[in-house]
C-alpha cells in the first residue's frame, strides 16, 4: 500500500514538473515574441512619443511594420508635430507612404508652409509626390520648354512678315501646396508656354523686332497667367536661344506661284483640246457640205438632159453654156498658174 502510494506521488512529481516546463516554454516563447517589441516601446517612450505595447503586436497581426510606425512618429514629435499612430497605421494600409509625408510635413512646418496631416495625406494618396512638391515650393525648379527630351527642341513660330523664328525658353515655377490635388502638371505649364510663344511671335509686325526685344515674349506670355488652374505658380519665363528658321512667307508664296502655274496650264490646255474639238466639227461640217455639193452637181446632167427632151433648152442654149463652162475654167487654169 505503501509503495503504491509512493509511485502515485513520483508520478505527480514528474507530471509537475513537466507542467512547470510547459509553462516555462511557454513563457520563453511569449517572452522572445514580446522581447522584439520591447525595444521600440521603450525607444517611443524615451523619446516622448509612447505607443502601447498591445498596439505594437496588432500592428504586427495587421501586416503593420511596427518600427516603421514608431521611427515615424518619433521624428514628427521631435520635430514639434503631433501625429498620433493610429492614424499613421491608417494611412499606410491605405496605400500610402507614411515616411515621405512626415518628411514634408516637418519641411513644410520648417518653411512655415501651410501643410496638415489631411491635406499632406490626401496629396499622397491621389499619387503626388509630396516630399518633392514641398522642396519644390521651398527651392522652384526651371523647365525647359519645349521638353528636350521630346521629337522637337524648339517652339517655332512665324512673324507677320513670314520668317520663323525658333525659341527655347525657361520656366521657373513653384509648386503651390494649395493647387496640388487636382492642378494641371508640368506638361499643361509647357503646352501653355509655348502657345504663348507662338501667339506673341505671330502678332509681331517683323521679325527684328522679336530679335532685338525677346524680353517681350516673356512678359506678353507671363502677363496671361498661364498658371491658373495648374499645381504651380510661374515665378518668370526666359527666353534662352532664339535663332531665325525659314522664310515661310516667301516659300508659301512660291509654293502659290506654282500652284497657279499648273492651275493656268490645265486651263489652257482645257482651251487648247477644246480648240481642236470644235475644229475638227467645222471639218466635218465642210466635208458634209462638200457631198451635198457633189449631189446637186450629179443632178444637173439630168436636168439638163430633161430640159432638152421637154424642149425647154435648146442645142444652141447647151453650146453657148459649155462654151460658157470653158471660159470659166480656162480663167481659174490662168489665174492659177499665175499665182
Amino acid at each position: 500500500m505503501n509503495t503504491s502510494l509512493l509511485i502515485a506521488a513520483d508520478a505527480l512529481t514528474v507530471l509537475g514538473m513537466v507542467g512547470l516546463g510547459v509553462i516555462a516554454l511557454i513563457g520563453l516563447i511569449l517572452l522572445i515574441m514580446i522581447s522584439q517589441y520591447l525595444q521600440l516601446w521603450l525607444q517611443a517612450f524615451l523619446s516622448g512619443a509612447p505607443v502601447s505595447l498591445l498596439d505594437l503586436i496588432m500592428m504586427r497581426l495587421r501586416k503593420v511594420p511596427p518600427s516603421a510606425i514608431v521611427l515615424n512618429r518619433i521624428m514628427a514629435k521631435k520635430a514639434g508635430i503631433e501625429v498620433p499612430s493610429n492614424l499613421l497605421e491608417a494611412h499606410f494600409m491605405a496605400g500610402g507612404r507614411i515616411d515621405r509625408v512626415i518628411r514634408a510635413m516637418i519641411a513644410a512646418e520648417k518653411a512655415k508652409i501651410d501643410l496638415g496631416w489631411d491635406r499632406a495625406t490626401g496629396i499622397d494618396l491621389a499619387g503626388r509626390d509630396i516630399l518633392e512638391a514641398v522642396k519644390t515650393s521651398v527651392d522652384p525648379k526651371v523647365i525647359d520648354c519645349p521638353n528636350q527630351a521630346g521629337a522637337k527642341t524648339t517652339v517655332d513660330a512665324v512673324a507677320q512678315d513670314g520668317i520663323q523664328l525658333r525659341c527655347k525658353a525657361r520656366v521657373t515655377v513653384r509648386t503651390a501646396i494649395a493647387r496640388l490635388v487636382g492642378g494641371a502638371t508640368e506638361e499643361t505649364i509647357i503646352a501653355r508656354v509655348g502657345e504663348g510663344i507662338i501667339a506673341t511671335i505671330g502678332a509681331a509686325q517683323n521679325h527684328k523686332v522679336v530679335l532685338e526685344q525677346p524680353d517681350r515674349i516673356s512678359k506678353t506670355v507671363l502677363a496671361k497667367g498661364l498658371d491658373s488652374g495648374t499645381a504651380f505658380e510661374i515665378l518668370s519665363i526666359d527666353i534662352s536661344e532664339i535663332d531665325v528658321g525659314e522664310n515661310i512667307g516667301a516659300n508659301l508664296q512660291t509654293a502659290q506661284a506654282e500652284a497657279d502655274s499648273k492651275r493656268f496650264q490645265a486651263m489652257a490646255e482645257q482651251r487648247r483640246a477644246a480648240a481642236v474639238a470644235q475644229e475638227a466639227e467645222y471639218q466635218a461640217e465642210s466635208q458634209k457640205n462638200r457631198a451635198l455639193v457633189v449631189l446637186a452637181e450629179a443632178d444637173v446632167p439630168k436636168a439638163i438632159a430633161e430640159a432638152l427632151k421637154s424642149g425647154k433648152l435648146g442645142v444652141m442654149d447647151l453650146y453657148r453654156m459649155n462654151n460658157m463652162q470653158s471660159d470659166t475654167d480656162m480663167r481659174k487654169s490662168i489665174g492659177t498658174s499665175g499665182s
